[in-house]
């Protein structure tokens, strides 16, 4: 398992690195010394840490599953299913964190500010609601009679 997890963080890592055009050890060093300079850096370091934090963790929970179901062949115990669903558990909080990180590299994301998005977005993507806000018109008579209703 730890092939897709180095796949996972190999892709993130390559998309921060095209953003932002620098090695992420050299982004790093550069929000650190200079946390307000770019606050879109600032925030990608901050949320790849985090996301490498939940992938040790999801590696560790990988690791004692394998081992305890290399232990306990056939049916799973209570021990075993705990494992399950701290890896389950993981691979979530590692896929949010993922989703996160592809958000602020995305300058197109819905609420970011650039060409095309909401808030820059022209008079012409504002002039109209996206829904109807009219009350929908109700259906004229019928000419057949509802059931149970005499006139």
């Amino acid at each position: 398992m730890p092939e897709f997890s180095e796949d996972v963080m190999g892709v993130v890592t390559e998309r921060i690195e095209d953003r932002f055009q620098m090695p992420l050890a050299d982004l790093r060093r550069a929000v650190q010394a200079a946390p307000h300079a770019n606050p879109d850096a600032t925030s990608v370091v901050h949320w790849y840490g985090l996301l490498a934090e939940t992938q040790d963790a999801l590696d560790t929970a990988e690791d004692a599953l394998v081992e305890a179901l290399g232990t306990h062949p056939g049916e799973l115990d209570d021990a075993v299913m705990e494992l399950a669903h701290q890896v389950n558990a993981a691979v979530t909080a590692r896929d949010g964190r993922v989703m996160v990180v592809n958000y602020l590299l995305d300058p197109l994301a819905p609420g970011k500010r650039g060409p095309g998005a909401w808030r820059g977005a022209g008079p012409a993507a504002r002039r109209a609601p996206a829904l109807p806000t009219a009350a929908p018109a109700l259906p004229g008579e019928r000419g057949i009679p509802t059931r149970g209703v005499t006139r």
